[in-house]
């Protein structure tokens, strides 16, 4: 069921209804949050429902059994890595098997040796590396005392399974989410009309701009090597956005969707095209994943405390792994290389820390350096994503070179309607990038008024009917 389709039109506010309303009690809403949660996402494929319960089954039983196991280390360490072995073994299967089961085949023939390695013809569960990087956050959270595991159940099987965050994220700690869903939970209008707010927002950036800049994206990358430089250097750029409206606009409904439900979800985005650096930009970019990759693969293989080099080499194998965690593709793998080469120098610098303040803060307009410093990081971004995009490396680098050596000024005639959006977007996060999400209102000044707010959502709302684009998938339900 997609954010942005009819199905959940009718499903949000008759959950809603249902869950403010008829199951008051926490463990009834808790119940209620799990069966429609698995409607939720058993509208792709109820088959998959089984393995979702299984991981969450796995999770809940380990967490008990470190409880029971306490003061014994060694055993708890055995539990702990079992149930994570459990989890990723899952997760490599229906993801990444038939990835190097290929590698592995053309790597014998390298040497002459033929073999015929099995392949499974499989879907790929959707947000199967979402929850099970949730699920995995809480075997280690209780492993490491941050965390007491829950004997409940319902509320365990609702902090993973919860539908607004469940196919895309953001990828919640446990220490943040579940305390939610052990506690009952008041409805405050303030909180509902700020989430539906967000949402608004959400489903502009998705079907505005990431659906419309969607269309130009497929033709133009399907069609790349008939084109001119403009056109190549457009299809990035439109990606670029593509990819942004897209995933921020999904997060963006989640958490708005969650707080209609008395749920706070961590922020994911914070305006990461507005970064002076590449550091700054995985700062803003997928908070959630890569405080995640921070908090458990950076800091246990030592962080940046053990040394330079072992820094260096902990930076690069977080960024390795963060490429590949998005699909089982070399392009991934080299996006996540790209964006570590970038990193890497402002690191050894001790750079990579310089922009932690809002651009531009308590100022209307950035400073001629500030200007520079953005539009260098935002080329270097967007050279990222063709890589992302590109089917294979080849294609990846051809582009490139196509798009640098052919370049002809000549703006085609699909790629004028994106160009709008994108800079409708643009100049409203700018506006508000030291606020939450883009329509984050302060109720003052001309807002005070409660015709203009209203008139402002209306205008927005039937603006995103009329300049939609053709429903799009959203791009993470793939990973």
């Amino acid at each position: 069921m997609l954010f942005n389709s009819f199905e959940f039109l009718i499903f949000l506010p008759i959950v809603f209804l249902l869950y403010w309303f008829v199951f008051k009690p926490l463990r009834w809403q808790n119940l209620f949050i799990v069966a429609v949660s698995y409607i939720f996402y058993g509208w792709w494929d109820w088959r998959f429902l089984i393995l979702i319960a299984f991981t969450t089954l796995c999770s809940f039983a380990s967490g008990i059994v470190l409880e029971r196991l306490e003061g014994q280390r060694t055993k708890q360490k055995w539990v702990s890595a079992a149930n994570i072995t459990l989890n990723l073994l899952i997760l490599c299967i229906f993801k990444y098997f038939n990835f190097f089961g290929e590698n592995l085949t053309e790597l014998f023939q390298l040497f002459g040796v033929e073999a015929d390695w099995v392949t499974i013809d499989i879907l790929l569960p959707v947000g199967i590396s979402f929850y099970t990087f949730q699920a995995l956050s809480y075997t280690i959270d209780v492993y490491q005392h941050k965390i007491k595991p829950t004997h409940d159940i319902v509320a365990f099987f609702a902090f993973i399974s919860f539908f607004p965050q469940l196919v895309a994220g953001p990828i919640e700690r446990a220490t943040n989410l579940l305390p939610q869903f052990l506690v009952p939970r008041g409805f405050s209008y303030d909180k509902a009309v700020d989430g539906m707010r967000q949402i608004l927002w959400g489903l502009f950036k998705k079907m505005v701009v990431a659906d419309n800049c969607a269309a130009a994206v497929n033709l133009i990358f399907d069609e790349y090597q008939t084109l001119g430089g403009t056109h190549l250097f457009l299809g990035a750029l439109f990606f670029t956005f593509q990819i942004y409206g897209d995933f921020s606009g999904y997060s963006d409904i989640a958490i708005g969707t969650a707080r209609l439900f008395g749920v706070n979800l961590m922020r994911n985005f914070n305006f990461p095209y507005f970064s002076r650096d590449i550091a700054e930009f995985w700062r803003r970019w997928h908070i959630s994943l890569t405080t995640w990759f921070r908090d458990y693969i950076y800091i246990p293989l030592g962080g940046s405390r053990c040394g330079k080099w072992k820094a260096m080499r902990n930076t690069l194998i977080i960024f390795l792994i963060s490429g590949f965690w998005h699909g089982a593709n070399w392009t991934f793998i080299c996006w996540g290389a790209f964006h570590a080469l970038l990193f890497l120098p402002l690191f050894i610098m001790g750079k990579n820390r310089k922009n932690k303040d809002v651009v531009a803060q308590g100022r209307l307009f950035p400073d001629i350096k500030e200007v520079c410093q953005m539009f260098i990081t935002f080329l270097l971004v967007v050279i990222g994503w063709i890589i992302f995009r590109a089917e294979n490396i080849h294609q990846a680098w051809d582009y490139i070179m196509r798009m640098v050596t052919r370049f002809d000024f000549v703006l085609p005639a699909h790629g004028k309607d994106p160009l709008i959006y994108i800079a409708i977007l643009l100049v409203v996060e700018w506006f508000q990038r030291e606020k939450q999400f883009g329509l984050q209102i302060e109720e003052k000044g001309i807002f005070r008024y409660q015709a203009v707010r209203w008139t402002l959502y209306y205008v927005l709302f039937i603006t995103t009917l009329l300049l939609a684009g053709q429903q799009e998938e959203f791009i993470y339900f793939q990973f």
